[in-house]
């Protein structure tokens, strides 16, 4: 199973950006799907999560409201919409997979994506 994640880059306090994981239909269709963040210095974080069966969604507190995770099954990917950015949102974001319900356990998560950069200047 290969993720592909995209979208970072450089934004300024308040703008927003979009991440995109893609991945083939195969490795798709009835995967729970999670963005997970590290930080320099930092380990690993859960941010948002969207389930197979009802795409019923959960976020890290501190990103409820700026942050939302979708799921386009036809395109097999899976986005996270960021808004309302901020410095301590600096990180590199990764997307993954796993089989079974919600988990914002980082171990639980089989596969994961390359990640992809985002840096927040204030």
């Amino acid at each position: 199973v290969q993720l592909q994640a995209s979208g970072g880059g450089l934004v300024q306090a308040g703008d927003s950006l979009r991440l995109s994981c893609a991945t083939s239909e195969r490795a798709f269709t009835g995967f729970g799907w999670g963005w997970f963040r590290q930080a320099p210095g930092k380990g690993r974080e859960f941010v948002a999560a969207i389930t197979w069966r009802d795409k019923k969604t959960y976020y890290k507190e501190s990103v409820k409201g700026r942050f939302f995770i979708s799921r386009d099954d036809t395109k097999t990917t899976v986005y996270l919409q960021m808004s309302s950015l901020k410095p301590e949102d600096t990180a590199v974001y990764y997307c993954a997979a796993r089989g079974g319900t919600y988990s914002s356990a980082v171990g639980s998560y089989a596969y994961w994506g390359q990640g992809t950069l985002v840096t927040v200047s204030s």
